[in-house]
């Protein structure tokens, strides 16, 4: 299966596993999963750094260069189709970040992993069940 990682799901595997429910766990160690993250993510961490809500040592930089290397994510491309996608996605709220990683799901076929409860709210787009 091909697996979506919404920002906070990412960054809980690496910084708060605890906050991870024990099925997204079990996603995340199996082998036979690809797990994908968008550039999207990479973004959100860095604003979440800059607004203080994390802290990301030795720097925010030097912190993403070595969780991607760790990390078993891989890269999804953003396109012109995701970014207007992005744009057509029934959500109850106009957040980009939100709105650019639920439309990479839809483009891609993923299913996406998140505790978002606005994004849960979404018909269109494939999501990992934790109850």
């Amino acid at each position: 299966m091909k697996y979506l990682l919404d920002t906070h799901i990412w960054l809980w595997s690496l910084i708060e596993p605890d906050k991870l429910d024990a099925k997204v766990v079990k996603v995340l160690e199996n082998k036979d999963n690809e797990l994908f993250i968008s550039p999207i993510t990479v973004w959100e961490t860095l604003i979440l750094a800059e607004k203080k809500r994390i802290e990301l040592l030795p720097s925010p930089n030097e912190w993403i260069a070595e969780a991607l290397k760790q990390s078993p994510v891989q890269e999804v491309q953003l396109s012109h189709s995701i970014a207007i996608k992005s744009r057509c996605l029934e959500l109850p709220h106009k957040d980009p970040a939100d709105r650019f990683i639920a439309a990479t799901a839809l483009e891609n076929d993923f299913i996406l992993i998140t505790e978002d409860e606005k994004l849960k709210e979404s018909k269109q787009i494939k999501l990992f069940k934790t109850s």
